[in-house]
């Protein structure tokens, strides 16, 4: 049902499998299998996109409504059980002394809370919030926020990620355009755009297809590839980051779904703020 929900409010399969953080192919799969079990067909397709059949138009109203009480079922049964529970998806370096102090303020606050951490790769700036597999993410921008909640914690400098034998990391500064024909780290088919262009500097690139940061130092060690990165992290000797002076700050936020009534989300993004701001 969230599959065809995303469809249906995209009306483009290829904006669904990137808002759902999936590949087409098994969402089309999904698709025809929830038309074969309906007996009729959900949307009209075409060469141009897709649109609700009459039918469909039914069943959004009918899912949206099911994919609601689930939501307060689940909140209930949990309440019930006399467990609350949280998940929260983490891009990135858990190792940030912000991660740190906000994991330690929350438990203070809510020490009888179930929290569950989801350790998402780069290839998914939202951590499956939009999947509907956290409650909240703790993350970078920029990328697409529709019917999302974002708030900024902090802004980090970004600089290019270079093996510490490259002549270019001798230098104490670089410009983009300093780095035009370098190979670049490129994310998988599918993995939002605003995302992508920002983490390419901009502009189209060529380079390998990653998804964690152990693959893009691998690609840094092997193969000379270049990529940016947020100062201020630690890595090993065999890499050197030269800040970028015309590439614009990286923001540390936390997100949630537009619309989350959830205490514990509202109650997560509030700590958050306090925590980064020290």
């Amino acid at each position: 049902m969230r599959y065809f929900v995303a469809v249906a409010e995209e009306l483009h399969f290829g904006r669904a499998a990137t808002r759902l953080h999936m590949s087409q192919p098994p969402l089309s799969r999904a698709i025809k299998q929830l038309e074969a079990e309906v007996g009729a067909l959900l949307f009209a397709r075409s060469t141009t996109g897709v649109t609700l059949t009459p039918v469909g138009a039914v069943l959004l109203d009918e899912a949206r409504a099911l994919l609601d009480h689930a939501d307060r079922v689940r909140v209930r049964v949990s309440a019930a059980a006399g467990v609350a529970t949280i998940t929260v998806g983490i891009l990135g370096d858990g190792t940030d002394p912000g991660v740190a102090r906000l994991a330690a303020a929350y438990r203070r606050n809510h020490p009888g809370v179930d929290i569950r951490i989801r350790d998402t790769d780069l290839t998914d700036p939202t951590c499956g919030l939009r999947a509907g597999l956290v409650d909240v993410a703790l993350t970078r921008a920029p990328f697409d926020e529709t019917a999302l909640t974002v708030r900024a914690l902090r802004t980090d400098p970004v600089g290019v990620v270079l093996r510490a034998d490259d002549p270019l990391a001798r230098r104490d500064e670089l410009r983009l355009a300093e780095l035009r024909d370098r190979r670049w780290f490129q994310f998988p088919q599918g993995t939002d755009p605003i995302w992508q262009s920002y983490w390419n500097g901009g502009r189209p690139r060529e380079g390998p297809v990653v998804r964690a940061v152990q693959e893009c130092l691998q690609a840094v060690l092997w193969n000379g590839t270049v990529g940016l990165a947020p100062l201020g992290h630690d890595l090993p000797a065999e890499f050197t980051v030269v800040p970028l002076i015309d590439m614009a700050p990286s923001r540390v936020v936390a997100v949630c779904n537009e619309g989350d009534t959830n205490p514990l989300t509202r109650s997560f993004i509030k700590i958050a703020t306090a925590a980064y701001r020290h």
